[in-house]
């Protein structure tokens, strides 16, 4: 039996193979040839672990936050009227710092105690730790429910009941009002931890 017969048949993954091989041998072979397939083979490394290290880089504006929340309800203006743009604008504040997650719902339709407390049931079941109401028709809600829901912080912004869980705050006092909404933040950023 001669060599040639003993040896497989070339399959077309076999015959890609051998021309790569016998194609690097010739041209590595040449004079500068090699050189240049080293830096290239170099480059693409360096490129594939450039794009990795991209990818899988975290965003530095992507922020781990606590397992809490604070939910601001406001009337149909929504955080565009006062007090509720100053009060979101400090609620967002507060958490950069405390790192609580802070959403707001606005009560569209009729400004009516009995419209505001559907929107309020939105939020208790949303699991929001503090609630900050701000409108009359969403301050009267709360002071309806908020013995009903001892688990959650209420805040109201301009009325308010003296339930245990209501604090009531003033909007004509904006460093008052910032300080403690940023302090009820950090109060449920601790118990969350």
């Amino acid at each position: 039996m001669s060599k040639q017969e003993r040896s497989e048949p070339l399959t077309p993954s076999r015959t890609k193979f051998s021309v790569i091989r016998r194609w690097l041998r010739v041209n590595a072979s040449t004079p500068g040839r090699r050189r240049q397939i080293v830096l290239t083979a170099v480059a693409v490394v360096a490129a594939i672990t450039g794009f990795a290290v991209w990818v899988l880089w975290p965003d530095p504006r992507q922020r781990e936050y606590v397992d809490a929340k604070a939910c601001l309800l406001t009337d149909e203006k929504g955080i565009l009227g006062e007090p509720a743009k100053t009060v979101w604008s400090s609620m967002k504040d507060a958490s950069v710092e405390t790192l609580v997650r802070v959403q707001y719902l606005q009560v569209t339709g009729p400004q009516t105690v009995a419209n505001a407390e559907t929107y309020l049931n939105t939020l208790t079941l949303s699991h929001c730790g503090m609630i900050v109401a701000a409108g009359q028709a969403q301050i009267d809600s709360v002071n309806r429910h908020a013995g009903e829901n001892l688990d959650i912080q209420f805040v109201t912004v301009d009325g308010g009941t003296g339930a245990t869980n209501v604090r009531a705050l003033n909007e004509s006092a904006p460093e008052t009002l910032r300080k403690e909404l940023q302090n009820r933040l950090e109060d449920l950023a601790d118990a969350a931890s």
